[in-house]
């Protein structure tokens, strides 16, 4: 099967559940519907969410509407064992990336939505004890059979993507980032992407709860300057701080976790600004309190 990009923004699909709005299956079914009307067809999830409830819950309004698979692609992540009574095997929270759990997760994330493929598998997080032969052996079984047809790593550091790739092809990084969370633009993680053609999620990528007042010691300088671009672009705040990722030659994709279709709505337009090099540099200086040297 074909695979076409996920293009942006991607729907974060996080709190549509237990650990947020708590919707019904005709809420999801409502949410997806709307997403669709906009052009978003990418829905990003992980098989912890809601305590291992919101996969299925989603693929709950899938299965109502046999078409909607079809027009969608769907993202999730796995290696990440909580402690919950949804899996009371598990005694202490911990990471696994061995050849059968990524596969058995796989494999209960398509029973879940009620699919026979996935369009992307990430693992979740760098696991300490990761054998790049056994998870290579795992995404090549699964690609093999058809049930994944992308594979790529969440908030893996350029060292880690590096060891893994001579593996197994890596095609996305879904990492933290944001005005807020700037490390991605100097640690390596972007340099990385680009130099072996790995796409980058930003999962944030509005800051999250941590851009208020109270929380963000720029919160003040960060909100004037993007106030000031966003009458200058003729378009919104929330447009500009994520144009702010847009405009970073590595092709970002944004993950928008929210409830509010009118933040996605917001997203999407804002795929199609691009700052200019002066104005990228005044949200850059006014979240960090300084020139750059």
């Amino acid at each position: 099967m074909k695979q076409k990009p996920i293009s942006s923004p991607v729907a974060g699909c996080m709190r549509w559940g237990k650990w947020g709005a708590g919707y019904n299956t005709a809420e999801y079914r409502n949410m997806i519907e709307q997403c669709i009307s906009m052009n978003i067809n990418s829905f990003d999830h992980a098989d912890i969410y809601g305590d291992y409830t919101t996969e299925e819950e989603f693929g709950d309004a899938l299965k109502e509407d046999k078409t909607i698979r079809s027009k969608i692609k769907l993202i999730t992540k796995c290696g990440i064992q909580m402690v919950t009574d949804n899996r009371p095997q598990h005694s202490i929270k911990s990471y696994n990336t061995s050849k059968k759990h990524l596969i058995q997760s796989a494999e209960q994330s398509l029973k879940n939505f009620g699919t026979d493929y996935l369009d992307v598998l990430l693992i979740h997080r760098p696991d300490p004890l990761l054998n790049p032969e056994e998870v290579a052996e795992a995404v090549q079984l699964l690609q093999q059979q058809g049930k994944v047809l992308e594979f790529g790593v969440s908030n893996f550091m350029p060292h880690q993507v590096n060891m893994l790739k001579q593996y197994v092809p890596i095609s996305y990084n879904q990492i933290e980032l944001s005005v807020i969370c700037l490390s991605p633009f100097t640690n390596g993680i972007l340099d990385n992407c680009m130099e072996n053609k790995i796409t980058p999620m930003a999962w944030a990528p509005l800051g999250g709860r941590m851009l208020t007042d109270d929380l963000h010691p720029h919160f003040r300088s960060i909100t004037h300057t993007a106030a000031e671009l966003a009458e200058k672009y003729a378009t919104g705040m929330n447009e500009i701080l994520l144009s702010f990722l847009h405009t970073h030659p590595s092709g970002i994709i944004t993950v928008i976790g929210t409830t509010k279709p009118e933040r996605l709505e917001q997203a999407k337009k804002a795929s199609n600004i691009r700052l200019t090099r002066e104005d990228w540099f005044a949200l850059f200086k006014a979240a960090t309190g300084e020139d750059v040297a």
